[in-house]
């Protein structure tokens, strides 16, 4: 059963002034498992598809289906909720919560989902013992360099046990070698733990490790290409 469907999703800003419409009809299907990046030229579409397929915006029209949830037909509310149990995110900028902790910030979307506390303390060290922070445990986001701060974000994503991972520019921020550490870990938790990773990206080295390449241009997939 495929983790996350679209149906003719168009999104139109503006459409009462001067309409933009950033995506036209977009039908896309995605696998449990799959290491995919969707890839295009800036303003082609693919940074607003991944923010509908994770409930951070709305279509205008059209389905958008995850495990098995059409989460267009949510509330506010209940979408809140629908990404705190379901959806991992990691950004751009990291948006790590600077007062806390390496493992506080981790164990926080666990705290929300109101796991016991031992639970949440263990599955934080766990995490950041698989994105080679051990040592940094109770570091704060001004100790860490930006390849740490972003495996930070990558295990805090994981931390309620998602149904996917959505990961918008994840490397814009990093030199190469730390792009290199973060998608070698990325790609061991794909392949050990199943975990499936949905990059929007404009970076070479990612679409190279790829396993999927999904082209958006003009708010459309122009391109689909399965590699082996």
């Amino acid at each position: 059963m495929s983790i996350i469907t679209t149906k003719g999703v168009t999104k139109v800003y503006n459409p009462d002034r001067i309409p933009v419409h950033a995506l036209n009809g977009v039908d896309l299907v995605i696998e449990p498992g799959e290491f995919t990046a969707i890839v295009g030229p800036s303003g082609s579409g693919k940074t607003t598809l991944l923010n509908i397929i994770g409930g951070l915006d709305r279509p205008t029209k059209g389905e958008v289906t995850v495990d098995g949830q059409d989460i267009a037909l949510l509330s506010e509310n209940e979408l809140i909720d629908f990404r705190k149990n379901h959806i991992g995110f990691v950004f751009q900028y990291f948006n790590l919560i600077p007062v806390l902790t390496a493992r506080e910030n981790v164990a926080f979307v666990m705290l929300l989902q109101k796991r016991p506390k031992a639970e949440r303390e263990q599955r934080a060290l766990k995490l950041l013992h698989e994105v080679g922070l051990d040592d940094k445990i109770d570091k704060r986001p001004n100790e860490l360099s930006g390849g740490q701060q972003q495996r930070v974000a990558v295990a805090r994503a994981l931390a309620p046990k998602p149904k996917f991972v959505l990961a918008d520019e994840p490397t814009a921020s990093l030199d190469s070698a730390s792009t290199t550490n973060l998608l070698d870990i990325m790609a061991e938790l794909n392949r050990k733990e199943g975990t499936t990773f949905i990059f929007s990206t404009h970076d070479q080295r990612v679409i190279d490790r790829a396993r999927r390449v999904v082209t958006v241009d003009d708010g459309k997939v122009v391109d689909d290409e399965v590699r082996a």
